[in-house]
């Protein structure tokens, strides 16, 4: 049984973050408006400066990381393929996002439809992004 492969878990990482963050701002264009209209209602704003823009990149790319690296994981014992890598994902959605959704829930910052979109974007991006992750990782 061979290790990791640091290189393919690193590009692997690369392509499901970098589709993660082009996802997130494809789907973010569908509710700017309504984000833009419940945060103004509380006195708050989306300024998206070019340091918050690198932040979501940075962010997307750790999810990237973390779904790839989980999938490396769990192959020994679940077998390579896409298979293992949507367990993998649907896994991190919901330790992840599911959580901090529920979170939103409770502040009463947002409605519950904008959450259930948000997660059902959510869950997407995950699925795609850990398949496509594990299409770019290999064993060592």
């Amino acid at each position: 049984m061979g290790g990791i492969n640091g290189g393919r878990l690193l590009a692997g990482a690369a392509a499901a973050g970098v589709l993660i963050w082009l996802l997130e701002g494809a789907f973010g264009l569908l509710y700017v408006d309504q984000m833009t209209a419940i945060l103004a209602d509380h006195g708050l704003g989306m300024q998206m400066s070019p340091s918050i823009i690198a932040l979501t990149l940075v962010a997307s790319l750790l999810a990237g990381l973390s779904v790839v690296f989980f999938y490396a994981l769990a192959r020994p014992r679940l077998g390579p393929g896409p298979r293992t890598a949507v367990t993998v994902a649907i896994g991190l959605w919901v330790g992840g996002w599911l959580v901090a959704l529920i979170g939103y829930r409770m502040i009463g910052l947002y409605p519950v439809r904008l959450l259930v979109m948000w997660g059902a974007t959510g869950l997407l991006e995950m699925i795609l992004a850990g398949v496509l992750g594990a299409w770019v990782y290999r064993e060592a």
